[in-house]
């Protein structure tokens, strides 16, 4: 066993305690491999990160589609809430549970199925994503402070909550964990404000009861976007457990910490929207002002603004690391330093910021079409990295080779992932259904999108046939952490 300075034990405990105390405040680690004797913090953090990243104006909008596009009732809402989170949250804290094995961020993880060339696709698309996530959140948090503050203009609020954001971002991990902590506290009580004043409202409730439309096509749509909204955390939800201890019992709290601060951070407040949505004629954000008052409204309102900022931390944190993954794909040894990376976290900040800029007149038709266009690409590369991970290479990676400048083991590009992943896309299109185009299966089923089930479907099985042959020499599988 070994002994600290003054010649007491050094047991992990300690040795984790004593890494704590030592690392800096500002990250310095970006996608490298955070090493054992670096790890530190408690799962049970990452409830909060993931409670605080969820609960948003924007959550509560999303609850509001169940009736405002899809058609739906209070009770066939609620019900396709629930069954997409419940769902789509599983699928994603799976990808939770993969930090603490290997260490290193999730789109570096995905070298391993994709090649460290093959990676810059799913790369890209990731900072797409933050892009639309960032300029979405700006839009509702700008309108939500304009509704208090009229006298300046929306615009003028994106760009104060986005300069915001950025502070955070730059700093880091550690940062994102502390701000997230304190934005549980306030946007549970923020949630429970709203859900309180809702429910002592007795005509509204009347409202929202008197629909009680269903499709089926309405109901997998609505399912669809439930399970959507925690799978677009699967490219990034690693990232904030690759710092967390390797052990078995550390690995499965991080899956399950992580699965329901999620699934409750952003099933609760959809809960509220589709009930919003029913009850209030005008927009979410203006009908908070007809649910609890001008005053409270405000106070809320001025609290969601600030939940805000963190989840846009978290969303140019993760594109600064795609940046970097991307830079590095080509020349290996560099890592940027604070000033860089400041920089790399301020040019998604900039695109974020100019579509947030442009679509504000039209978000929930973008926003909506965004949501399905994200199911479309985000869902075969979730099986992908899942079959590959639990079921063909068992946790077993050679983490060396995600940093080699030819690949390593895993080369430039692995042409079945890659094939897998483009058939997969291709069998959803029958299937898909925006307010641009509506594929034959779709159609013919109703206008019912299925695509995001048949992509997660033919890419399980695709992936599992064509990589099963190259299984490697472990015997047992490692199977994914159960309660």
């Amino acid at each position: 066993m070994t002994t600290d300075a003054k010649g007491a034990p050094q047991t992990p405990s300690r040795r984790l305690t004593a890494a704590a105390g030592a690392r800096r405040f500002i990250e310095q680690r970006t996608i490298a491999v955070v090493p054992e004797d670096e790890r530190y913090g408690r799962p049970r953090d990452l409830f909060a990160v993931w409670f605080a990243a969820n609960i948003s104006p924007l959550t509560i909008v999303s609850g509001t589609i169940a009736p405002a596009v899809y058609g739906l009732g209070l009770w066939s809402g609620m019900a396709a809430v629930l069954v997409g989170n419940l769902i789509g949250g599983f699928l994603m804290a799976l990808h939770a549970a993969q930090g603490p094995r290997l260490g290193v961020p999730q789109l570096i993880q995905s070298r391993g199925q994709f090649g460290s060339w093959g990676s810059l696709l799913v790369t890209v698309l990731a900072m797409f994503m933050y892009a639309g996530w960032f300029a979405s959140n700006l839009v509702i948090a700008g309108q939500a402070l304009h509704q208090i503050v009229p006298e300046l203009p929306t615009s003028l609020w994106l760009i104060l909550c986005a300069a915001a954001g950025l502070v955070i971002a730059a700093v880091g991990y550690d940062l994102i964990h502390r701000v997230g902590r304190w934005g549980t506290l306030v946007s549970a009580a923020l949630l429970a404000v709203c859900a309180v004043q809702l429910l002592s409202t007795p005509h509204i409730l009347e409202r929202a009861g008197e629909h009680g439309g269903f499709t089926l096509s309405g109901f997998a749509g609505m399912a669809g976007i439930g399970v959507l909204l925690q799978l677009t955390f699967a490219p990034y939800v690693s990232d904030y457990t690759r710092y967390m201890p390797t052990d078995t019992a550390a690995r499965r709290a991080t899956l399950w910490f992580t699965y329901w601060g999620c699934v409750l951070g952003s099933a609760l407040p959809m809960l509220l929207g589709v009930v919003m949505g029913l009850a209030v004629s005008d927009d979410t954000i203006r009908g908070l002002g007809a649910v609890l008052g001008s005053t409270l409204s405000a106070v809320v309102l001025v609290g969601f603004a600030a939940v805000v900022i963190h989840i846009n931390a978290m969303n140019l944190y993760g594109t600064a690391l795609c940046l970097v993954t991307a830079v590095q794909t080509f020349r290996h040894r560099w890592l940027p330093g604070r000033t860089v990376r400041v920089l790399l976290v301020s040019a998604p900040l900039a695109v974020g910021l100019t579509m947030a800029l442009a679509f504000q007149k039209t978000f929930l038709a973008s926003y909506t079409d965004f949501l399905a266009i994200l199911q479309y690409v985000l869902v075969p590369w979730t099986a992908i990295n899942l079959i590959d991970f639990y079921l063909i290479r068992r946790g077993e990676y050679d983490v060396g080779s995600f940093f080699a400048p030819d690949g390593g083991v895993y080369g430039r590009f692995k042409v079945p992932a890659l094939l897998v992943y483009a058939g997969s896309f291709l069998a959803e299109i029958p299937f898909m259904h925006t307010s641009a185009f509506t594929g034959p299966a779709a159609r013919a089923l109703g206008g019912t999108d299925l695509a995001w089930a048949v992509g997660l479907a033919t890419a399980a099985a695709g992936y599992r046939a064509v990589m099963k042959p190259q299984t490697t020499e472990v015997s047992e599988p490692l199977r994914p952490p159960t309660p």
